[in-house]
Parts: C-alpha cells; sequence; structure tokens
C-alpha cells in the first residue's frame, strides 16, 4: 500500500466560520500519483449539490491539489459518502484513474465494508438482504425527496451483514444494540441503511430510517435539540467506511471505527471487544 505524502487536512484552515458539527480534520490513508485516499469525518458532505452551498471534502481537495490541477488533473471522488457517514472515500487524480476505477466499481471490483450500530439484536450472526430500490417518490407519496425504498421494479440490491458484538445499555430509546459489518455487493443510494431498516435493525442516529421520518423533518426545521436527542440517541447516524479494497491491484485501506461512534458503546463492551485481538484493528480504544 502506498503511504500517504501529507498530513492530514486542518479543516480549520477552509472554514473560516464555526462548524461543531464537523469534529475532526480529513486523514489522508494513501496517496499514488494517480489516486488518494481520505478518512472523511461525519458532518461534511462529499460533492455540492447546488451552487454556493456548503463547504465539501470536494472544496478541500481542490485546494490540497492544487498543483496536480494546475498540471491537467482533476477530481473525481470514485465513492460517494453521505454526509453523516464518515470513513474512507476513494479519490481519482487523473482522467486515466477515474475511468479504471469506475470501470472496476461498476463490475464490482472494489470491495467495500462498513461498520454500524443498530437498534436490537439481530436473530443471526450472520445474514443477507436482497431488496430491490428506489427513490420512494417515484412511485409512492413521499415527505422526503431523498428516501429510498424497497421494490419490484427498483435496482438490484444486495447487503451481507455479519454481527461483531451485542450489548445492553438502558437509554431513552431502546436498551439492546449490536455492532454490525455491512458488505454491499451493490452500490444503491442508502442502501445499507434501508436495507438494516427493513431487517428490524435501524441504525441508530438514522434520522429518515430510524424511529420516525418526521424526525428528519423536525431536524431541518428546527435542528438539533433534545427532542431528538432522546429518540435518535447520536446526532448522526452510526455508519463509517471502514475498508476498501482492489484485489486485481493489491491495494486494500483501513479506517477503525471514528471515537464518536467508539465512546457510544459502553466501556465494559469495548474491553470485551477489544479482547478479541482480530478485532483491534475495527476500533480506536479511547480511554474507557
Amino acid at each position: 500500500m502506498q503511504e500517504p505524502k501529507r498530513n492530514a487536512i486542518p479543516l480549520s484552515t477552509f472554514l473560516p466560520y464555526s462548524s461543531p458539527g464537523i469534529c475532526r480534520d480529513i486523514r489522508f490513508i494513501a496517496e499514488s500519483e494517480d489516486w488518494l485516499v481520505v478518512d472523511k469525518p461525519s458532518f461534511l458532505e462529499a460533492h455540492p449539490s447546488k451552487p454556493n452551498g456548503r463547504f465539501t471534502l470536494w472544496h478541500a481537495l481542490r485546494e490540497v491539489l492544487a498543483f496536480e490541477l494546475n498540471a491537467g488533473g482533476q477530481i473525481s471522488l470514485i465513492n460517494r459518502l453521505d454526509r453523516e457517514t464518515s470513513g474512507l472515500s476513494l479519490i481519482a487524480k487523473t482522467h486515466a484513474a477515474a475511468r479504471q476505477f469506475h470501470l472496476l466499481m461498476q463490475s464490482r471490483a472494489i470491495l467495500k465494508e462498513y461498520l454500524a450500530i443498530v437498534w436490537g439484536w439481530p436473530a443471526s450472526d450472520t445474514f443477507e438482504t436482497r431488496w430491490p430500490l428506489l427513490r420512494q417518490i417515484s412511485r409512492l407519496p413521499s415527505k422526503i425527496h431523498l428516501k429510498q425504498c424497497t421494490h419490484p421494479d427498483g435496482a438490484e440490491a444486495v447487503t451481507r451483514f455479519s454481527v461483531l458484538h451485542q450489548w445492553e445499555n438502558p437509554t431513552s430509546n431502546g436498551s439492546k444494540f449490536a455492532l454490525l459489518r455491512c458488505s454491499p455487493l451493490t452500490g444503491r443510494t442508502h442502501q445499507i441503511r434501508v436495507h438494516l431498516a427493513l431487517e428490524g435493525h435501524p441504525i441508530v442516529g438514522d434520522k429518515i430510517y430510524g424511529p420516525d421520518e418526521n424526525l428528519y423533518l423536525q431536524f431541518i426545521d428546527q435542528g438539533w435539540g433534545p427532542a431528538l436527542q432522546s429518540q435518535l440517541l447520536l446526532p448522526r447516524h452510526a455508519l463509517h467506511s471502514c475498508r476498501m479494497s482492489v484485489p486485481s491491484l493489491g491495494l486494500d485501506w483501513t479506517s477503525p471505527l471514528p471515537e464518536d461512534l467508539t465512546h457510544w458503546i459502553p466501556a465494559r463492551d469495548r474491553r470485551i471487544f477489544l479482547g478479541r485481538s482480530e478485532n483491534a484493528p475495527l476500533i480506536n480504544a479511547p480511554h474507557p
């Protein structure tokens, strides 16, 4: 694996205004002449959704890769994480690399894994979900334009899940939780989030597919507050892109569960989980 050439990007360099949701810098994981892998913090959008919108990962990369861009390079985000999802993002720096990675993505030759904290304990340690997905508003009424749903006319969507750890912790909304490894075989919008909700184990903090979609509308209208905290438990959905690999090119990148999610797992369960050596790379180990 290529070692990163650069240090982390301090977001304060680009954000002169207060941005309390973005809680850490953009870390470089690995880099070559053709591509770059970064660890995107939560609450940072990957790409501009409208002109003159909020600051994004794309804006930061334009600053950092200014030399490459002036020399004829480009910035192409191969996988675009949701705003609240943290973790690995692969960026092509040349047209040739972008084309190669997009073809590999289409042929399902780029493997992706995520970590998710969910409500409830799944009945099986491993399970696979096959529900075709499409945008709900294209077939059914929806208050939320981006919301996806399962439908026979939807695109094929397959996700494999494995339970890594389960624990009990009484909260204002539930007491049983689990940490899951999620491996999407396809790449549909909100795929993991929808599939887990359909399985009866929505991701903790998910404003759209969690306890009630109206919580998302409340958040848009009023912002984060105690009422939302009591129902969602976390200010963002607990989903993290922890591994990407391209076996045909011998590339493999990892990122442990970030501290905002690691801290949410009770200290006793962190110790139990980390006591199994194979789990050590999966989460950061903050002090109990």
